[in-house]
């Protein structure tokens, strides 16, 4: 790879993004940008350009967080910087890779040294070596949430803190922060996305000409990548120069009246939550006037603010799409354009309603009862004898009508000479969502942090103590005085501070909860269509998608029906993707439990490949019925027993209903090895009512066994 990096000029369209990534180098207190789009659209590549755009900076000498000579940080562990030497220096680009840890971001403290040698031995880490410069986050929705929390604070703060075990460490961490995600492969938390200060979505050109201009520069590029950067070194150096001035200039940005009411009436109008957007919204504005020169805000600046500012901040449950209403940013921005006037002395605030007999009280006389306008007819409606009377059931509406007026749908006969064939059905809307009963995976994990099941992991509380395993990070003080406390004689301690060797110390071992991979085996086919069951399935199957991604989990989907199973979706982060493929999911056909097991089962084997440390939970939504082939029944009970045999966690949702139930669902349940539950069990009150039920049963087996104590008890002394 070439050291020379492609230039942002070079890059062709992308113009929202563009303005984005420029206003946070004029003002990176506007908080960052997050840049959402498909795979292939040169992301990474604008904002390694960035970098090259920043002005140089003065640091000082020797120092590894880079301070200003002018106001060095009084905390700087490398510091005090009383009358430092200073060099100039380009700008750093800090690139986080998906899979760091903690330690890495932060820095690292050697608590070996610390207890045996008294001294701060401080290595520091990304968030040091970025300050002053640009931390870009690839992939940002792949990480961990606590790392993005981590990465999120320190950007709001501008100073990183490094605790560990009563031994503290803190510098100042100020960086323009990018972070780029594929929308395709999970979402970030409502929270995380607003501590984002714009978002960009970009997407490839469809344009021919300008593809092909895309094409033509890139292999410009790698073909001579000097050449190619020296045509556009003078596009480079006017840029960097009117972000300089821009930088010089912001100070002078006056932020009137007018601006802030708008900015503070859009945010209340599109509901966002707190004030972060105002705020963000407000310093937008000043670097859009900074950018092209001037010294105050308009409405245009406000208008562009929101639109970069809003969009991500929009999202009201987990599945929304980020989004903005252009008119009604319009309506509101024309609502709020001019300053407000006190209102005379005597003058009424607000318009008063009119009263009596004008036109507010419609076209009638003033003293009759209200009038509702004319009838069916043309005449007069409402009153008794207005002739409003409504039309009779069999009226010009017909049948129809009157089933729209009750909840039941009205009966369409089916013509008895053409029977209707086992055929797939149009997709029905899913029901409404709902919070679902917590289902886990026994035992202790080891995967990635999350809220499903028990594992061990970098948070949750201590359990125990072992050797470290690796570099120390996690000290178990009492764990590690235990371990030396028997050996100081032998040692030749003298005085007060103990002996200690690297045998000695223990790290905490601290239980929290893991992300698992939930693998759905939905049932299509008509036996789930025929009995009108398929929206409240649908509604489950989205309550459980929710409940997912609450939980942080990989998800993935397979359903069967007709002759074969599809994996209609890979095991993603995204659940977005996944109820979208579930409200277009169609019905109808046979029913082939075994392949979607089988299915389920070879998803599974390769997903243990990939991700070892993520376990399972393999939900299967049916009513148990398995049609198609020879031995439907038994090839599927088979087909589970594969699952039991490898102990995977398993659920069956039982889609049965009806007054005569086979029970099919319970029985596969338990070939699985896993439980069975019922729609109404999913729900809240359904569990509720079982936990009471199993309450009650205890409560009177209690007695019961009360009871026939006492008896005995009785007999004994009888006897």
């Amino acid at each position: 790879m070439s050291d020379v990096r492609y230039p942002f000029t070079a890059i062709v369209g992308m113009p929202d993004l563009r303005l984005g990534l420029l206003l946070n180098a004029v003002s990176p207190a506007v908080g960052g940008v997050l840049v959402r789009g498909e795979k292939g659209t040169a992301k990474s590549t604008m904002v390694r350009a960035l970098a090259g755009l920043l002005p140089s900076l003065a640091a000082v000498d020797g120092c590894r967080f880079a301070c200003d000579p002018t106001a060095a940080d009084p905390q700087c562990p490398d510091g005090p910087h009383d009358h430092p030497s200073a060099s100039e220096r380009p700008a750093q680009l800090v690139e986080l890779p998906v899979g760091v840890a903690e330690d890495r971001i932060v820095g690292s403290l050697d608590l070996e040294r610390a207890l045996a040698e008294g001294v701060k031995a401080y290595e520091p880490g990304l968030l040091a070596k970025a300050h002053r410069g640009v931390l870009y986050i690839d992939e940002v929705n792949l990480l961990q949430d606590h790392v993005v929390d981590l990465l999120l604070d320190a950007a709001a703060m501008g100073r990183s803190y490094v605790e560990r075990e009563g031994v503290s460490v803190r510098h100042a961490a100020r960086f323009l922060l990018v972070g780029t995600m594929n929308p395709e492969e999970g979402e970030l938390r409502p929270q995380l996305l607003d501590r984002f200060g714009l978002t960009v979505e970009i997407a490839a050109t469809r344009d021919p000409a300008e593809r092909a201009e895309v094409v033509r520069r890139r292999l410009a590029y790698d073909a001579d990548p000097a050449d190619f950067a020296a045509r556009f070194a003078e596009d480079e150096r006017a840029l960097a120069e009117r972000i300089t001035g821009a930088r010089e200039l912001l100070p002078k940005v006056e932020l009137t009246d007018v601006a802030l009411r708008q900015i503070t009436a859009v945010c209340a109008a599109f509901e966002v939550d707190g004030l972060r957007a105002d705020i963000v919204m407000a310093r937008t504005a000043v670097a859009l006037a900074a950018w092209d020169g001037r010294t105050e805000v308009l409405e245009e600046d406000v208008r562009k603010a929101a639109q970069l500012a809003l969009p991500h901040r929009r999202r009201r449950n987990p599945f929304d799409a980020p989004g903005l209403d252009e008119e009604q940013l319009d309506r509101t921005l024309e609502e709020h354009a001019q300053p407000e006037e006190p209102s005379a002395p005597g003058e009424p605030s607000e318009p008063e309603e009119l009263g009596g007999s004008g036109e507010a009280e419609g076209d009638g006389d003033g003293d009759g009862p209200e009038d509702d306008g004319p009838g069916p007819d043309g005449g007069p409606g409402g009153g008794p004898d207005g002739g409003g009377a409504p039309e009779p059931a069999d009226g010009p509406d017909g049948p129809e009508a009157s089933a729209a007026e009750t909840d039941e749908p009205p009966q369409q006969p089916v013509p008895a000479q053409h029977p209707a064939p086992a055929r797939e059905s149009a997709p029905v809307a899913a029901g409404d969502p709902y919070r679902t009963k917590l289902f886990t995976v026994q035992g202790t994990g080891h995967g990635a942090q999350g809220r499903r099941s028990p594992a061990e992991t970098s948070g949750g509380h201590t359990v125990r103590a072992r050797r470290p395993q690796g570099t120390l990070s996690r000290l178990h003080l009492t764990a590690t005085l235990q371990a030396a406390a028997p050996h100081q004689a032998a040692r030749g301690r003298a005085g007060r501070a103990l002996v200690l060797r690297k045998d000695d110390f223990r790290e905490q071992v601290r239980q929290g909860r893991e992300s698992n991979l939930v693998l759905f085996v939905v049932d299509a086919s008509g036996s789930m269509a025929a009995r009108q069951r398929m929206t409240a399935v649908k509604g489950a199957v989205l309550s459980l998608l929710m409940d997912a991604y609450q939980r942080r989990d990989k998800i993935g989907m397979i359903t069967f029906r007709g002759a074969d199973a599809e994996l209609a979706l890979p095991p993603t982060s995204s659940v977005e993707v996944g109820a979208a493929r579930l409200e277009s999911l169609p019905t109808g056909g046979r029913t082939p439990l075994a392949a979607g097991l089988l299915r389920a089962h070879e998803v599974l084997r390769v997903e243990r490949l990939r991700d070892p440390s993520r376990r399972p939970l393999l939900v299967v939504v049916t009513d148990g019925r398995a049609t198609g082939g020879r031995d439907a029944l038994a090839r599927s009970q088979r087909a589970a027993t594969l699952f039991a045999a490898q102990g995977t966690a398993s659920v069956v949702l039982d889609c049965e209903s009806g007054p005569v139930r086979l029970g099919l669902a319970r029985t596969l349940a338990g070939l699985l090895g896993g439980t069975a539950v019922s729609l109404d069990e999913l729900r809240p009150e359904g569990v509720a009512s079982l936990v009471r039920e199993n309450r009650g049963e205890n409560r009177r087996e209690n007695r019961g066994e009360n009871r026939r104590e006492n008896r005995a008890t009785t007999m004994r002394k009888a006897a």
